[in-house]
């Protein structure tokens, strides 16, 4: 089969232990992203298989088209809008998809909590132009930490605030806060109640048609001048532009994030990475190499088990049939 793999920043998948898997088939690795449907239709029109690592490649109807021979999509992780499913199934292209402990992302997510309480980056450029202490930090013992959608993410978030003795709520949708409530964690009593107390709010939804720009800038208004706001979900989970305006009038405080609405993004060209109350990390949640092999493993599973007549993980199993 052969194997078209799009998006590899860091030039790391054939360094994969996992990538062993994939001996036998032929496969091409590009270390760039392009969004121009004429340049992904001349990438990929040799493709049988396509590996999408992520949302960083669209593939829709109308790429779709032009891609005669594609039988299979594995995606690393959960699909989501990014790919067309039913135009999929209608070009009977078989979808395959993967899961994740979540574990390097929530950690990520804690570990931005830190750095922008205790300033860490800023403080450490200081020191080495030849500067010394020039900021308080903030501890977290003591603040209430706010979780919305307490999730695979959002469980594991939580565990770490309760560690670090934070007093830690959450927010979401019904499931959410019931398997929040079953498990002794408070709910907020109001979305606005949670907005406006959270010393620390920490988003952790699925982007979907229903979360797109669920955040608006009224839930940003009502947050502290020394509030925390911190994303390593997905940056459309907020309403365009309503950040970038929160941090300039000073609710919240500070923000910390790790996705953005186009990646990836270049020559520092986005508004938060211009302000000094927001620190930005280029989408790191899930880049970790034991997570890697993880995902990267079950796509290249699911490419092998197809090719033995065997597919699982699929998420559009009628095209089988179909075929």
């Amino acid at each position: 089969m052969h194997i078209a793999i799009p998006d590899d920043y860091q030039d790391c998948v054939r360094g994969l232990a996992c990538y062993a898997r994939l001996a036998g088939h032929d496969v091409t690795i590009f270390h760039d992203t392009v969004k121009d449907i004429d340049t992904l239709a001349r990438r990929f029109q040799d493709a049988d298989c396509i590996v999408l690592t992520r949302e960083r490649t669209r593939l829709g109807e109308e790429l779709l088209r032009r891609l005669p021979r594609l039988r299979l999509v594995s995606q690393i992780g959960k699909t989501a809008p990014h790919i067309d499913i039913a135009a999929c199934t209608a070009h009977g292209v078989a979808v395959a998809e993967g899961s994740g402990s979540g574990a390097a992302t929530a950690e990520l997510a804690w570990a931005l909590m830190l750095a922008s309480r205790r300033h860490l980056v800023a403080e450490a450029n200081r020191l080495r132009a030849g500067q010394w202490q020039h900021t308080l930090g903030q501890e977290l013992r003591g603040q209430r930490l706010g979780v919305w959608s307490y999730g695979r993410i959002g469980r594991q978030v939580v565990d770490y605030g309760r560690a670090f003795g934070m007093r830690v709520w959450v927010w979401g949708g019904p499931e959410s806060t019931a398997r929040a409530r079953a498990d002794g964690i408070d709910v907020a009593p109001t979305r606005e109640t949670f907005f406006a107390d959270s010393d620390v709010v920490t988003l952790h939804l699925r982007l979907g048609q229903a979360t797109r720009g669920v955040i608006g800038a009224d839930d940003l208004a009502r947050m502290k001048p020394d509030a925390l706001l911190v994303n390593t979900s997905r940056a459309e989970l907020i309403a365009p532009g309503a950040l970038e305006v929160a941090l300039r009038q000073g609710r919240p405080g500070y923000a910390a994030v790790d996705t953005f609405e186009s990646e990836p993004v270049l020559g520092a060209d986005h508004p938060l990475l211009h302000l000094d109350n927001a620190l930005c990390t280029p989408h790191l949640g899930f880049v970790e190499r034991d997570n890697y092999e993880a995902y990267f493993g079950t796509a290249f599973d699911n490419i092998n088990a197809f090719c033995a007549g065997k597919p699982v993980n699929l998420v559009n199993p009628e095209v089988i049939g179909g075929r």
